[in-house]
C-alpha cells in the first residue's frame, strides 16, 4: 500500500522460475547408412532470470467507489475520485470526478473533469470538462470551460478571461455597486 503520493514499489521476486525439462527425445531407428546418435547430454532446468524492478511513474492517486473521505488532499500528482469527498482539494494535477461520486469541496486544479456530483466552489488554472453525468452546484472558474449536453450546473461561471482581466473587472463592479442574478425565464 502506498501513501499520498509515493509510489507503490513493485514486488520482486527472487526466486528463479525453473521450466520443466523437455520430454526426451525418442531413439531413432537404426539404418545400416545411418551414423549412430549418442544420447542428449542430461537436461538441466533452464531459470528465467529475475524480473528486473522497473520504476513506473505512478502520479495518479484513486479513490473507489466504496471510499468516503472527509479531509484535504493537496499536492502535484493527479486525482480520481470515484466515492465521497468532503473537505478541500488543492492540486497542482488533474482533477478528474468520475460518474457517481459525490464531492463536497472547495477545488483548485489545473484540469478538472466532472463526472460525479459536486457541491463547492471550483477553480481550475486550465480547463473544466462537464460530461453529461456532470452537476455542480457552485461557482466555476477556469481558462476554458466545456460543457456536454445533458450536464446541469447552479451557480456563477467566469472563463476565458486572464488574471488581470478578470481583476480589473471585478474591481470595477464593486466600486458601481453592482450585483449580477441569475434569473429563470
Amino acid at each position: 500500500m502506498a501513501l499520498w503520493n509515493q509510489p507503490a514499489p513493485e514486488p520482486v521476486t527472487d526466486k528463479p522460475q525453473t521450466v520443466p525439462p523437455a520430454p526426451p527425445p525418442t531413439p531413432p531407428t537404426q539404418s545400416s547408412s545411418a551414423t549412430p546418435v549418442s544420447a542428449p547430454a542430461a537436461a538441466a532446468p533452464v531459470t528465467a532470470a529475475p524480473r528486473e524492478s522497473v520504476s513506473r511513474d505512478r502520479n495518479e492517486s484513486v479513490f473507489g467507489a466504496g471510499v468516503t473521505i472527509d479531509g484535504k488532499i493537496e499536492g502535484d500528482a493527479n486525482v480520481r475520485i470515484a466515492g465521497k469527498f468532503k473537505g478541500e482539494i488543492m492540486i497542482k494535477g488533474d482533477l478528474s470526478i468520475e460518474k457517481g461520486a459525490h464531492v463536497s469541496a472547495k477545488i483548485n486544479a489545473t484540469n478538472i473533469t466532472l463526472a460525479g456530483e459536486i457541491n463547492g466552489n471550483i477553480t481550475a488554472t486550465a480547463h473544466v470538462k462537464l460530461t453529461e453525468s456532470g452537476q455542480v452546484a457552485g461557482d466555476l472558474k477556469a481558462a476554458t470551460v466545456t460543457v456536454a449536453s445533458g450536464a446541469r450546473m447552479r451557480g456563477h461561471v467566469e472563463f476565458g478571461w486572464s488574471a488581470s482581466e478578470a481583476a480589473k473587472f471585478a474591481s470595477e463592479k464593486k466600486s458601481e455597486g453592482d450585483k449580477f442574478e441569475l434569473t429563470e425565464r
